[in-house]
């Protein structure tokens, strides 16, 4: 079948599968020319790992040999459905392990479920027989369900305590206008910081320490955002922010119960501002990158998802016997260095104040941040012929997909 880009809001509702496998082919491309130290992973558990930070985690790990298991919640192809974006990137990725021969296997389901956390449990039991040395948590949801109690709790990107109003991008039109948003409730902000915050995070190394399942001196990585000033009243001072200052909260207990039982320790990573299904949805955070994205590029330090993991494996989290590198006096590793470097954000600032619809292409880095969004999806990758009639269903090695819910 012919795949084409169908856009709804902030979402491709289509993923085309060569485009996927070529767009996780570039990233590998990128680690396999990089050089790094000894001290590596050895066995990664990274838990979001079909798209975005959490991928290119994983495509990290591998080049420096370490065996994997990824958990997502993907949707296979059916009919003249396609699969989705993260289910072409997992089939590509175990591709590629099987021919560097390097263990890969994957689970398609609710992370947050205990079914789920089992069948992973079981999993590195029966394959690994424990030793996890490094656990990524890079879960992104609009809505959680709690496994205790069954309740649902659901998200929202509101800020807190009075009303906003900026300005915003329509990314497919380039429209420039103002978005005004009321301030959320307290129940708002409960489930926000119930869905995004860490207490899944906790959930899944209270299990592997409770089963034995992690190494000695094993870390565990949770990623958050800061971002800057402009953008504080709808993320870091919102309910998004609240989510994120709990899992900073909740490095601090893990930290302590992994000092306890195996002399590990948790840590907040902060990433630079991307373009990626999460981020797409937040309003004024394109308009932001957009500008962001020119700025950077301009001055050299423009990085995505792939060359950010890549140096926090390499420097951050590997780099040092010692102690790791770019950490904050809150003891957060910081990999968004580049994007708050003071120069970068004066000149974003700049344009900010500067930019409307009638200039918008001249002022921000929209084309390159539309490419960026298609290629979330597996479009506009070089390359690719998109012209080709192509298999919408793609396997993965390591699912079954009898056994799938949908």
């Amino acid at each position: 079948m012919l795949i084409e880009p169908k856009v709804r809001g902030f979402i491709c509702t289509t993923a085309h599968p060569t485009g996927c496998a070529s767009h996780v082919a570039a990233q590998l491309d990128y680690v396999k020319k990089q050089k790094f130290s000894e001290g590596g992973p050895k066995k990664v558990l990274v838990l979001g790992a079909s798209t975005g930070y959490g991928l290119a985690s994983r495509i990290a790990a591998l080049r420096m040999g370490a065996q994997t298991i990824g958990v997502s919640f993907e949707r296979p192809a059916a009919g003249k459905r396609t699969a989705s974006a993260g289910w072409y990137n997992t089939a590509a990725f175990e591709q590629e392990a099987a021919r560097l021969g390097i263990y890969a296997k994957s689970i398609n389901g609710d992370a947050y479920s205990d079914e789920v956390k089992k069948e992973t449990l079981d999993l590195i039991k029966k394959d690994w027989k424990g030793e996890v040395d490094l656990v990524i948590y890079s879960l992104a949801s609009p809505r959680r369900t709690d496994p205790k109690n069954g309740v649902v709790y659901h998200s929202v990107l509101k800020p807190i305590g009075k009303s906003f109003e900026n300005k915003t991008i329509d990314v497919m039109t380039g429209e420039i206008s103002q978005i005004a948003i009321e301030p959320a409730t307290e129940d708002e902000i409960r489930q926000t910081v119930a869905v995004m915050g860490g207490d899944d995070w906790a959930l899944w190394i209270e299990a592997l320490l409770k089963e034995n399942l992690l190494a000695p001196q094993a870390i565990t990585v949770a990623y958050s955002y800061i971002g800057p000033e402009l953008t504080y009243p709808i993320y870091r001072h919102g309910t998004i922010g609240r989510a994120k200052n709990h899992l900073e909260e909740t490095a601090t207990l893990l930290t302590a119960q992994l000092q306890k039982k195996v002399g590990g320790r948790a840590l907040v990573s902060v990433n630079k501002g991307l373009v990626t299904q999460a981020s797409a949805a937040i309003p004024v955070v394109p308009l932001y990158i957009s500008l962001l994205y020119k700025v950077m590029k301009e001055k050299g330090v423009h990085e995505g998802c792939i060359e950010q993991m890549w140096r926090l494996f390499s420097h951050g989290l590997y780099g040092q016997h010692d102690e790791y590198e770019y950490l904050d006096a809150e003891g957060r590793v910081r990999i968004d260095d580049f994007e708050m470097a003071p120069d970068v954000q004066e000149a974003v600032l700049k344009g900010w104040n500067a930019v409307n619809t009638s200039n918008v292409f001249e002022t921000t880095d929209l084309e390159g941040y539309r490419k960026d969004f298609y290629a979330l999806f597996g479009f506009g990758i070089p390359g690719v012929d998109y012209e080709k009639e192509v298999e919408s269903e793609v396997s993965i090695p390591s699912i079954k997909e009898e056994t799938l819910t949908e």
